[in-house]
């Protein structure tokens, strides 16, 4: 199964890949800020999507891939969480029923419509308008694409997100995991959880011996790549106990911190609103509890050389 170029965008074209028999990962290099995954199982009666885009013209690319391949609507979009990448074109899918996280859904409402703020390089949103999920659900809910089951299920603690949610397809040992694993990029827990996240790699991901993983952001992986991410979350959680012990503050402690193999991801600077959320965490506080968002925002900028960060959308 080969990539097929489909898009022009910057920094190069989005590929559809197919990584089992009607079912497709789209995915859209170089896989940093906003520039997601998504997935669809291709039916006879409608198409499932995995997750939209960030911005309307990205998302109009993938609903005219998805043409290309079905000529059946899409009936369904469940989104792995709330981010914008993922959820900012849920309003083009016209006719399809949302399906997401309950707490989705209130983190969507409550983040509201995107806006060039000045800490990432200003995008060109097109009319982008809210489109929460409808249909939601606490722990999980299972989708049928024709006869094949699709696990949709909420990974049980604070991770990437508050919200985070997995699509799982045991009879073909395919997994959609959304922004839990990023394949050679940085991960982000700044609004979940570092301790939370390694938690459900070792006892919701790894356990289900997925030999397909569609991660939020890069190419297509096999397993290994949970262990890839592991290592670099202890990794984190050792920076910030030992930062913390210190005296230091985020920035100061990762500006100190050698990164090593990790250096070569993409967005070094997550290292910061990392350390933001560890050091929040070992001060007591639970996971996924409020942060000032835009303080650690400011400080990546910061650690960045007090430039934007780059956002390619």
């Amino acid at each position: 199964m080969h990539p097929t170029s489909l898009s022009p965008f910057p920094p190069g074209p989005a590929t559809l890949q197919e990584v089992s028999d009607g079912i497709y990962a789209y995915l859209q290099p170089d896989g940093s800020w906003y520039l997601n995954n998504t997935g669809f199982l291709v039916t006879r009666t409608g198409v499932i999507s995995v997750d939209a885009t960030s911005t309307e013209r990205r998302t109009r690319a993938y609903l005219e891939t998805i043409s290309r391949i079905s000529d059946q609507p899409v009936r369904t979009l469940v989104n792995t969480h709330h981010h914008g990448d993922h959820t900012y074109g849920n309003y083009l899918f016209a006719g399809a029923t949302i399906v997401a996280h309950d707490r989705t859904r209130e983190e969507l409402l409550a983040a509201g419509p995107p806006a060039n703020l000045g800490l990432f390089d200003d995008v060109d949103w097109g009319d982008v308008a809210v489109a929460p999920p409808f249909l939601t659900y606490d722990r999980g809910v299972t989708l049928w694409a024709d006869d094949l089951r699709c696990e949709v299920r909420h990974v049980g603690t604070p991770a990437h997100t508050t919200n985070d949610s997995i699509v799982w397809i045991p009879e073909r040992s395919v997994l959609f995991c959304g922004d839990l694993l990023f394949n050679g990029g940085t991960p982000f827990l700044l609004m979940g959880s570092v301790a939370g996240a390694l938690e459900v790699l070792e006892t919701v991901v790894q356990p289900l011996g997925a030999e397909t993983i569609v991660s939020g952001h890069g190419p297509v992986s096999g397993p290994e790549l949970v262990d890839d991410i592991a290592g670099y979350l202890r990794f984190v959680l050792d920076v910030a106990a030992k930062g913390r012990a210190a005296g230091l503050t985020p920035l100061e402690t990762a500006r100190e911190t050698d990164l090593g193999a990790y250096a070569e991801l993409t967005d070094a600077e997550r290292i910061v609103g990392n350390l933001h959320r560890a050091y929040r965490e070992l001060d007591g506080a639970e996971r996924g509890a409020p942060i000032d968002i835009v303080a650690a925002l400011q400080d990546m900028v910061a650690y960045n050389g007090g430039r934007p960060l780059t956002c390619l959308a």
